[in-house]
């Protein structure tokens, strides 16, 4: 079973910036997809961006292209999310994702692509 641990949330004001991380125990971190989806206060949980097992292949919400970046580090097992000139639409709980492991080298979008999920760490941006 993977545990995925997310840090990094904050309260900040809108246009700065912030780096959240995601750590992954595990031995199938480096074949599997990973993702970050966000959860603001009385909806439902969105997709924000996703990264291939390879970190080759990226894919992002409209919402947050040009302004996010995912990436990743499988030597370390850690996922990161940079998100640059934050908007207060962007204030939810952020979650990492990882996927059942394979050869295929996808960045998935959809939450039914990824097998556990962490708790979730708060971003809220003032404006």
């Amino acid at each position: 079973q993977v545990q995925l641990v997310e840090s990094g949330g904050g309260l900040v004001q809108a246009g700065d910036s912030l780096k959240l991380s995601c750590a992954a125990s595990g031995r199938t971190f480096a074949r599997s997809a990973m993702g970050w989806f966000r959860q603001a206060p009385g909806k439902e949980r969105v997709f924000v961006a996703a990264i291939s097992w390879t970190g080759n292949k990226t894919f992002y919400a409209d919402s947050v292209k040009g302004r996010f970046t995912i990436s990743r580090d499988n030597t370390q097992n850690m996922m990161y999310l940079q998100m640059n000139s934050l908007k207060p639409e962007d204030t939810a709980v952020y979650v990492c994702a990882i996927s059942v492991p394979s050869l295929s080298d996808y960045a998935y979008s959809t939450e039914g692509d990824f097998r556990s999920w962490g708790q979730g760490t708060q971003v809220t941006v003032s404006s």
